[in-house]
């Protein structure tokens, strides 16, 4: 993916003690980029429809609209849509932190919290100052109890390895090899193994595993056969996509994503 369109953080009112929670959202072309950036407030980085890639202390996540990923106040981040997206990010009063000071967190989204975070953006005008803080509450409540759904994909600041990874992130399912990328980007196979068990904490295989699950999540939200997943991602077969994806989450993706909203 090559982003073409660079737009400024959203505008919009911040929260305060006596509305700890506010939103505003704006429909964003694929291939956006609304560039680095942090804020005071912590933020629930959430599109009602479409993909998007969120990136913040060193790491990525692919997220589909069944997810949200929760960014601390302070946390520099950038988010890429990958198909037109709906962004409505929770702006969240630094007082009111949901995860005890944790920097990001992936959570789902669960039907009750998609339909609060719609009724704190009315399509009709503003919300009265009652009724938003006291949606803002039902929304701090239920955030805290949402599950985690991590897919985390690790990035490196070595330029070396910074450029294989980021072909693999563009095209998940090349096959080559770590020697075939140590020749691409000027560097031995030794070196390479070694900066991913430094700067990443896995090997290039674990790495790139991580990669593919993360394609994986908005491919088989928006309805891909299994099949096709696995074809696209590189796997031999369906059977074996599958068993890598039970392995890492302990269900089949059937399972996993059988709680999502459609």
């Amino acid at each position: 993916m090559h982003p073409t369109l660079r737009v400024p953080p959203m505008a919009g009112a911040g929260p305060t003690p006596g509305r700890p929670v506010t939103i505003s959202g704006r429909t964003l072309d694929a291939d956006t980029v609304v560039g680095a950036h942090s804020h005071e407030w912590g933020q629930l980085t959430y599109a009602g429809h479409g993909m998007m890639r969120v990136s913040a202390e060193r790491s990525s996540w692919i997220v589909p609209p069944q997810r949200a990923i929760w960014i601390a106040p302070g946390v520099l981040h950038e988010v890429v849509t990958l198909e037109e997206a709906y962004l409505c990010p929770l702006r969240i009063h630094a007082a009111r932190e949901p995860f005890n000071g944790e920097k990001c967190r992936v959570v789902e989204v669960s039907p009750l919290l998609r339909e609060l975070i719609a009724a704190l953006e009315p399509a009709d005008g503003e919300l009265p100052e009652a009724r938003a803080a006291l949606l803002g509450e039902l929304i701090l409540d239920e955030l805290a109890r949402a599950p985690t759904r991590p897919i985390r994909v690790p990035l490196p600041q070595d330029k070396r390895l910074k450029a294989l990874c980021e072909a693999l992130i563009e095209a998940p399912g090349a096959p080559q090899t770590l020697e075939h990328w140590a020749r691409e980007v000027g560097a031995s196979e030794r070196t390479l193994a070694r900066l991913f068990e430094k700067e990443l904490g896995m090997r290039f295989g674990q790495w790139r595993q991580q990669v593919r699950l993360a394609h994986a999540a908005p491919m088989i939200a928006r309805g891909m056969p299994l099949s096709r997943v696995a074809e696209e991602l590189g796997y031999a077969s369906q059977s074996a996509f599958t068993a890598m994806f039970r392995k890492t989450f302990g269900s089949p993706p059937s399972s996993f994503f059988a709680r999502q909203p459609p």
